[in-house]
């Protein structure tokens, strides 16, 4: 692979398919209709694809035109860039945005637009071409019958895949989307992931793009795609964690981790997309629930201390602040469940690169202040639904676990510098054991200790209020 993935060009937001459409076929707008769909003839309705006001034979031209043009120009100068000129630009965009219907997409299935597509691919010369004809395919691909044909063809479903190879950054990303968009099909899905699995320069490309790339958007669906196949297939998150150098021949990717890639991308979007960050977060906290994985983290020369300080970094410095106001806890819910259940796992795995008498001051702070907050919502709350309900108690519930790990052995200086800079104000305090009772009694019962000697008369009011 070329050294640097983002020095082609940028992606183009005005043609590309949206986010959104990966999840959902319904347009924000209905594309322009071909210049012969609107004459007004009588045969139109015969040449309407179904419902649409898409022209058969309008569509027929510009794909039959798109072969001529590729075939003239791979006899022509097969190691030249090839170019496109607007109008076939502008054709290719309008099939691109028709593909969005279902009848079209259907349509296009009948045609063979998808043996037409995949020649063109392989023979392409221009990256906004291959771009296009990926673009057209993944929105063929939201629809769950032509999904299911167009993954039945091995030959597509390999080249897809070593297009994860390629340095365009506009073509990886509509090439993530639709990998992202098959993969996520019930009926396909398992069969995307046998290919993954069978493809070793998937992992090495997508790990690649992940700890070079500074393109948000691809950097975001990258993260979605991973964070589905991790999310699916644990067999192949262990196998990606384990994969040994040989594994992946002498290409120098094959030394990249995952979990220090996933870190990578989290740095990059951290300022410029909290969704993505939330996304590497869910992906590296899933690293965590598998044994291959707490073995990687808890390594000396792991990467579980870069990981550490920058989750707590992110925790401590972007979110709930001592400023905000306890409704920001529902806007930063999500994001809060996957950190502290990231920094909760490697916190019982540190040993080896840290001590856990070392947690920061403005860490603790941190949980204290989110079960304040929790507690705050929960009493101001009247009406919310049952899902915001379960996200904000999973979340008191992790940051609940995690005081109760750092209590169970926190020093008295810890104790009385939380007083100190105002983390631990009588309020707080209250809260906070009220959390870890009933069900995490000795770490209430050392946190007392070191309050008796620390502030006697904030001891005396805890065991007023919580006599056990």
């Amino acid at each position: 692979m070329d050294c640097s993935i983002d020095g082609v060009q940028e992606v183009e937001n005005d043609t590309s398919s949206s986010p959104g459409g990966i999840q959902s076929p319904v347009m924000d707008r209905n594309p322009s209709p071909p210049p012969d769909a609107a004459d007004g003839e009588e045969d139109e309705d015969l040449d309407a694809i179904g419902d649409t006001v898409y022209s058969k034979h309008w569509l027929f031209s510009t794909l039959t035109r798109l072969i001529q043009m590729v075939t003239e120009h791979s006899d022509q100068d097969s190691e030249g860039q090839m170019q496109l000129t607007d109008d076939d630009e502008e054709d290719l965009c309008r099939v691109w945005d028709m593909a969005m219907d279902k009848d079209v997409a259907g349509f296009l299935q009948e045609f063979k637009a998808t043996d037409i597509l995949l020649g063109v691919i392989a023979k392409s010369r221009c990256p906004r071409l291959t771009e296009i004809c990926v673009g057209i395919l993944g929105n063929i691909a939201c629809f769950p019958d032509t999904c299911v044909t167009l993954s039945q063809n091995e030959d597509l479903g390999a080249v897809l895949l070593l297009l994860f190879g390629d340095t365009d950054p506009p073509t990886l990303l509509e090439t993530s989307r639709l990998v992202l968009t098959c993969v996520s099909q019930k009926d396909v899905g398992s069969m995307w992931l046998q290919r993954i699995q069978q493809h070793a320069s998937v992992r090495s490309n997508l790990l690649f793009i992940m700890c070079s790339s500074t393109n948000t958007d691809l950097l975001e669906k990258v993260g979605e795609l991973v964070d589905k196949l991790f999310d699916l297939d644990e067999e192949l998150m262990k196998n990606w964690v384990t994969v040994q150098p040989s594994e992946e021949g002498d290409e120098g990717e094959s030394r990249l981790d995952v979990a220090s890639c996933l870190l990578e991308a989290a740095k990059q979007l951290r300022s410029e997309s909290p969704n993505g960050l939330e996304v590497y977060l869910h992906a590296i906290q899933l690293l965590t629930t598998i044994d291959e994985g707490i073995q990687t983290f808890a390594a000396p020369d792991g990467p579980g201390k870069a990981v550490w300080d920058f989750v707590c970094e992110v925790v401590c410095e972007d979110l709930c602040q001592p400023n905000d106001l306890p409704v920001v806890l529902q806007e930063q819910k999500c994001i809060l469940v996957q950190a502290f259940a990231v920094l909760l796992a490697l916190y019982r795995c540190q040993d080896q690169w840290s001590s856990k008498n070392d947690t920061s001051l403005p860490l603790i702070g941190t949980i204290l202040r989110v079960l304040q907050y929790h507690s705050e919502c929960t009493d101001d709350s009247t009406s919310k639904d049952d899902t915001q309900d379960e996200q904000l108690q999973t979340l008191a519930e992790i940051t609940a676990e995690f005081l109760a790990d750092i209590c169970s052995q926190i020093p008295k200086d810890t104790v009385a510098d939380l007083g100190k800079k105002g983390h631990l104000t009588e309020k707080i305090c209250l809260t906070a054991v009220g959390r870890l009772l009933p069900n995490f009694k000795a770490s209430f019962q050392h946190l007392q200790s070191m309050l008796s000697e620390t502030d006697p008369q904030l001891a005396d009011t805890v065991r007023k209020r919580f006599p056990v």
